[in-house]
């Protein structure tokens, strides 16, 4: 029988969990998984539904784009999409958001990059079945993707693109032309963690990806 992990401090990421009275909107989406979450990963998915949490981390970010992607910057600018530039050591701060009408987890992003105004990334996580989720961006284009602890790490394994119209989400055969997208995170002690982001194109390889350090600098 597996048992929870814990850091230094000899917690996990339930811990919390029990001294509230709503669960954490990512509980149910990583079901029995949740009680082995090392505590810095429960203090990041610590957002309940139906409230006003807000979780902040800071960190840097080395962020790379290459091949045919470059030529959709000023698509994706206009959209506020995942941002097409070259850059290492950008400083970045995401704020984790709930909300008092429904159960979704807002993502608000801001990098600052050398020289350039600040530029901003939003979308909204929405739990679709189980550990299955949708980030919802822009214009209801969204990225469903599994929510997985495996191999001591949260992993994003993607699971297609679609479109949010009017509620109803359509698949969007965008794989083939945009990649798959592979994401993770890793806890480092309580208030660290790793995480990368990775997009491969079926004949271009890595096409962009950003990786780096973050502390949760505030929480609920």
């Amino acid at each position: 029988m597996n048992k929870p992990s814990t850091l230094a401090d000899g917690t996990t990421a339930s811990s919390k969990a029990h001294e509230r009275g709503n669960q954490p909107i990512f509980q149910a989406i990583f079901g029995e998984a949740w009680e082995k979450l090392p505590r810095v990963l429960g203090r990041h998915y610590a957002n309940r539904s139906c409230s006003a949490d807000r979780v902040t981390v800071q960190g840097h970010l080395d962020v790379m784009c290459r091949g045919p992607i470059r030529l959709l910057r000023p698509l994706f600018q206009s959209l506020h999409l995942i941002p097409l530039i070259n850059e290492t050591q950008v400083p970045v701060t995401v704020v984790y958001e709930s909300h008092l009408d429904s159960r979704d987890f807002s993502l608000n992003r801001t990098f600052h990059f050398a020289n350039r105004t600040p530029y901003r990334f939003y979308s909204r996580m929405r739990q679709l079945a189980g550990d299955e989720v949708v980030e919802l961006m822009r214009f209801g284009i969204g990225w469903r993707m599994r929510y997985l602890w495996q191999d001591g790490k949260v992993i994003l394994q993607h699971k297609g693109y679609l479109l949010n119209l009017f509620g109803c989400f359509i698949p969007l055969p965008l794989t083939a032309l945009l990649g798959t997208v592979h994401a993770e995170e890793t806890a480092l002690d309580y208030s660290n963690f790793d995480m990368c982001v990775e997009i491969r194109h079926p004949w271009w390889g890595l096409i962009y990806g950003y990786r780096g350090r973050f502390t949760i600098s505030e929480e609920p």
